[in-house]
């Protein structure tokens, strides 16, 4: 299947990450007040039609608008929401969901159109893919039949492996086993629409600026949208789960990111529940002093981004290498692991961080794990526990190294020293030539990011001695960052050896959906983060054992049925992939700095899905009360825990859900 590729390319002004963990704690007192949340939106919708788009500018809608099959609790498990239940064959290839009865679509002004009916699954699925959806890459190579039908094979969508068997039953045929199938069920792709009211509506469905363009049977009605002006949503009354919807209206004002201060001056004043605190805004020392007990993290979130190693270098086109000599020379460098290595344990990664984000913040983003540690659960133990086991098999160097968020043990320089050391002697046998030179590209419009390439440059030097190693910092074009990088259609476009703009963000909850974007055959992060294009036989593949991951995440995508093997399969995958060091990982998304009076524990948590976002506002309230320090740091604990117990109890009652 092709994956998307999320990119992480600049910080730039975050509007607000808000996804805080959960506490107890209290509401306003006056609970018959209609409760109002005015906040900001930064960009937006192309178009109101949630199976069509991934982006999210329209999200932040219909993520509230819209029910699905499923949807995540407060910690992450997959509920019932239009299904009321579901099961699944015992060979995972056919999964049937019993349409809840009563739930209706509404217009914008809450009247009643009809019933959602199982009709209409099969009907968002079909406008998907005649729409060529963003998203269909999570299903076309999933739904038996809708690969053919996308590609003109077939014309008959009878064929697709979706079928309403009657009025509140929907089936869904798989071409294999997917144990993490009801993830993607949270999708807009795989949402409903209203048979009847898209052939009233024909090309005008989902159009952006009309808020009459599609039906509602979510928590919220869209009642106004203007451009680069406001969103409004009021509470639909009639909504199946109204108990579960505490915030009455929803208005959210244009934000182009000129004034960043404006978001902390709204709090300050008492028209926004939540805002970040930017390091480089005018009132960000006023407002940290101010609330000084009131300074919370918001949880850390599935986007990782990573310093990748350029293993086939062929463009040099920006570059301080004056001869082929030195060009050689750096490529046999990256080729060794050693070397590598002592990359990894070189580089200050949150002196680095710091310069973006500010002393305060930076440790708070660090991630040394790609796929994160606590992205599933595996028996009673976290995936990152299950690969920090793997991992010390590999090499004793790891030992000591944690692989939890938030966490600062890669940096060593002793160990850097000795692994460069070890790299040094087989290079010199090879004929490589000292010192290294290594091309860091960077924009040159961003001061921020230059500043962290520049301190990149400092913490590496200083640690492998300059007589051995330089980097090299290229500063290029916002345009050129992104074509030599992330948006690189061949090996020609990455030009440079090692690079810091490149993430990824997961698109279901497996562990596939990270580690096998390396994949050597199809890996769609293959060329942009290590210069080879996918489904080659590049010797360099072989050169750094990428062979050899292939054969771990394929053994571990075999296990379809058992999700522990499962995982503890991917996990090897992850600590081949952290000891070969091919890439480094640097920090998440998430973790901003911030105030706000959301209660804690309130909201859906999730990693993927269009309803787990700081724009999704069912099961959210808000409290008179600022959330203390104190109240975050003692529950953040507690959390961690009852998430982690939660999410072995819903792994271990599966099998209820299973055929017989």
């Amino acid at each position: 299947m092709a994956m998307k590729k999320r990119l992480l390319l600049t910080a730039g002004i975050v509007v607000l990450s808000t996804a805080v963990l959960g506490a107890c704690s209290t509401a306003s007192k006056d609970t018959t007040k209609p409760v109002t949340y005015n906040y900001v939106f930064a960009s937006d919708p192309n178009t109101l039609d949630y199976t069509v788009s991934n982006d999210k500018s329209t999200k932040q809608i219909t993520g509230n608008v819209i029910d699905g099959l499923l949807e995540n609790d407060e910690y992450g498990n997959l509920v019932p929401s239009v299904a009321e239940d579901w099961t699944v064959s015992k060979d995972g290839m056919t999964y049937t969901y019993k349409i809840r009865e009563g739930v209706k679509w509404y217009t914008n002004e809450g009247e009643e159109y009809g019933e959602v009916k199982a009709k209409d699954f099969v009907a968002g699925l079909k406008h998907a893919a005649d729409m060529k959806s963003q998203a269909l890459y999570l299903v076309q190579d999933s739904i038996k039949g809708l690969d053919d039908y996308v590609n003109g094979k077939t014309t008959d969508f009878s064929t697709v492996g979706i079928k309403a068997t009657d009025d509140h039953t929907v089936v869904y045929t798989l071409n294999h086993p997917e144990s993490f199938w009801n993830s993607k069920t949270t999708m807009g792709v795989l949402a409903p629409i209203s048979e009847d009211f898209l052939a009233s509506k024909g090309d005008d469905f989902g159009k952006a600026t009309d808020v009459t363009s599609i039906l509602y049977n979510g928590a919220y009605l869209l009642k106004g949208l203007t451009s680069k002006s406001s969103i409004e949503m009021t509470k639909n009354k009639n909504y199946w789960d109204k108990e579960n919807v505490f915030i009455d209206d929803i208005k959210l004002s244009f934000f182009d990111g000129q004034d960043a201060d404006s978001l902390g001056r709204g709090f300050d004043e008492g028209h926004y529940p939540a805002a970040p605190l930017f390091k480089n805004s005018a009132n960000y020392e006023r407002l940290k002093e101010k609330y000084k007990d009131n300074v919370v993290y918001s949880l850390q979130r599935g986007g990782s981004n990573f310093m990748s190693i350029n293993i086939d270098r062929v463009s040099y086109s920006h570059t301080s290498k004056q001869t082929d000599a030195e060009k050689l020379s750096t490529k046999k460098a990256l080729l060794n692991k050693d070397f590598r290595q002592a990359l990894a344990f070189a580089a200050d990664r949150k002196a680095a961080l710091a310069q973006v984000f500010g002393d305060e913040l930076a440790p708070r983003k660090l991630r040394s794990s790609f796929t994160p540690p606590t992205f599933v659960q595996v028996g009673e133990q976290t995936f990152g526990q299950v690969v920090k086991t793997e991992l010390d098999k590999l090499d004793s160097v790891w030992k000591d190294v944690s692989l939890e968020d938030a966490q600062d043990t890669l940096h060593n320089v002793d160990k850097a020293k000795a692994k460069f050391e070890a790299a040094k002697k087989a290079l010199q046998a090879d004929g490589v030539q000292f010192p290294i030179h290594l091309d860091l590209p960077v924009s040159s419009t961003q001061t921020s990011f230059v500043k962290q390439a520049q301190s990149y440059k400092q913490s590496i030097e200083e640690a492998l001695g300059a007589d051995n190693l330089v980097i090299d910092i290229q500063q290029v074009s916002d345009d050129e960052l992104g074509n030599m990088t992330g948006l690189a259609t061949s090996n020609a476009n990455t030009d440079w050896d090692i690079n810091v703009n490149n993430g990824w963000s997961p698109d279901y909850d497996d562990p596939s959906t990270y580690l096998d974007t390396f994949d050597p055959t199809s890996g769609p992060l293959l060329l942009s983060s290590l210069g080879v294009a996918p489904g080659t036989d590049n010797p360099v593949i072989k050169a750094v054992g990428l062979d050899k991951f292939k054969a771990l995440i394929d053994d571990a995508n075999s296990e379809k049925t058992d999700l522990q093997k499962r995982y503890e399969k991917y996990a090897k995958a992850q600590a081949w992939l952290s000891d070969s060091s091919l890439i480094i990982p640097i920090h998440s998304d998430g973790a901003q700095m911030i105030l706000t009076k959301k209660v804690l524990g309130t909201g859906a948590y999730g990693w993927v899905g269009d309803k787990t976002s700081d724009n999704s506002y069912k099961y959210q309230k808000l409290q008179d009360k600022i959330v203390t320090t104190k109240e975050m740091d003692e529950f953040r604990k507690k959390f961690a825990d009852e998430k982690a117990k939660s999410n072995a109890d819903y792994q271990m009652n599966l099998d209820r859900h299973i055929q017989d």
